[in-house]
């Protein structure tokens, strides 16, 4: 049979204050991505035919973060409630037929694959109108309880605040995550009240008008940590660890090995392959590709770099966009590279930048070189060609070509363009002049006792 159609209906109307930020609470990242991006990405898996988002406070931040991923918004302008919220997506949704995911913002880690169970249990034999996804955290504190009958159908959800001792009792808990048959969700909706602690329209009623009106109600469980919400800077770092956690035990059973795993940050999107050796303290930003084999020593920062097999990095090197280094290459200790392309085998060992640059295949740039790439204004490119020898602490003043294997004598500050095979030499002769520091030196300190 043709599964139905999904939608997504994605909180992320509250102000979050207890962040205490400018940035709404759903954009502060997780592992270099807007912790609502991660949703976006995850629901986008599933193929929905439509994913909204409800906004409320900063609502153009949300909507910007948004748009370019297809994502509609729905405003919320006042607070009532978590079922008032989703309200806000009606009109989004007046001609939808199929199963709708209910998520929230700041719950970014639920898998694709919890969705998809989600949706499922919507179409088991017994058909329930409503599939709460439940967790039974070590210390379930203040949070909504899944109650159960013995045939294992929800009786009702039952805020912290309204709850009686026993039902307190319970180990259940409510993530606020669901799935409901869109024929029924707005329905039920409709039907909701405020007659409750805060005078709000809970979402989780619908769960006991369900019960009445439609297909009833059911429930599946999942981990603790999957359903983690943020509502606090504190929350936000507990977040990161957990997903970092999460992916340096991935890179490691997919054949990486990390030398100090707590001390590995990834991004989001890091992709590393086989038998690459990540050391100590090591970042990745968004946008890095490490190839197999590669070795990644202590104390470097990655971001927006492809590294290309057998490559060796740092150790203390600094890799920043638009770096791409070739097969065998090395970048050394205290170099940092942007917009760079290392050829095959080329090295740039230590104490160097390099920016705007092309390096041909074995070309040697020695310690101290720089590429001035900047002239306050503009940016402008170096080309070095493969097997040339530049020499320690020089200035390659852009825009300038190296030809293939020409070689810059230490110290030069290079303006012209350098023919293949030549030798740049761009310093002024040395010249010696014997007893002058004696007599330099007699002179001052006479001068300096006079006084």
């Amino acid at each position: 049979m043709t599964k139905p159609p999904i939608a997504a209906i994605i909180l992320a109307a509250g102000s979050g204050t207890r962040m205490k930020s400018d940035l709404h609470k759903v954009l502060h990242p997780i592992a270099g991505r807007p912790m609502l991006l991660h949703l976006v990405d995850t629901v986008a898996g599933l193929s929905p035919e439509r994913t909204v988002v409800v906004v409320g406070a900063r609502i153009e931040q949300v909507e910007a973060a948004v748009a370019p991923h297809g994502v509609v918004s729905a405003h919320q302008a006042e607070q009532l409630g978590t079922g008032h919220a989703v309200m806000q997506a009606e009109a989004a949704l007046t001609d939808f037929d199929g199963d709708v995911l209910i998520l929230y913002g700041d719950v970014p880690l639920v898998t694709g694959e919890t969705m998809h169970r989600m949706v499922d249990r919507l179409h088991a034999p017994d058909a329930p109108s409503v599939v709460v996804l439940g967790f039974r955290p070590a210390d379930p504190a203040a949070y909504g309880r899944v109650i159960v009958d013995g045939d294992g159908r929800i009786v009702r959800i039952v805020e912290y605040k309204d709850a009686s001792p026993e039902e307190r009792a319970v180990t259940l808990c409510n993530s606020g995550l669901m799935a409901v048959r869109s024929a029924d969700l707005f329905a039920l909706l409709a039907r909701l009240g405020s007659e409750n602690a805060a005078g709000e329209f809970y979402l989780t009623d619908i769960v006991e008008l369900a019960a009445e009106h439609a297909g009833g109600s059911a429930v599946i469980e999942t981990g603790a940590a999957e359903v983690a919400g943020v509502n606090s800077r504190g929350e936000l770092a507990g977040m990161e660890a957990e997903w970092q956690r999460v992916r340096r035990a991935r890179a490691m059973a997919e054949g990486a090995t990390l030398i100090a795993p707590e001390t590995v940050w990834f991004a989001y999107d890091t992709v590393l392959g086989r038998d690459v050796t990540v050391e100590p303290n090591v970042v990745f930003g968004p946008g890095v590709s490490v190839a197999d084999g590669v070795n990644i020593r202590a104390f470097s920062h990655i971001e927006g770099a492809t590294i290309a097999t057998g490559a060796e990095i740092g150790p203390y090197a600094r890799l920043r966009p638009g770096t791409v280094v070739g097969e065998k290459a090395k970048i050394g200790n205290f170099v940092e590279t942007k917009k760079v392309v290392l050829g095959k085998g080329a090295k740039a060992n230590h104490l160097t930048y390099l920016g705007d640059a092309e390096v041909g295949a074995g070309a040697n740039i020695g310690a101290g070189t720089i590429t001035c790439n900047y002239d306050g204004f503009f940016k402008y490119g170096t080309r070095i060609g493969a097997g040339a020898f530049i020499g320690s602490n020089s200035a390659l003043v852009a825009p300038v070509s190296i030809g293939d294997g020409a070689i810059v004598a230490a110290g030069a500050v290079v303006t012209k363009d350098v023919e293949a095979d030549a030798l740049a030499l761009v310093r002024p002769e040395q010249v010696a002049k014997p007893g002058w520091a004696k007599r330099f030196r007699a002179m001052m300190t006479a001068r300096k006792e006079a006084k």
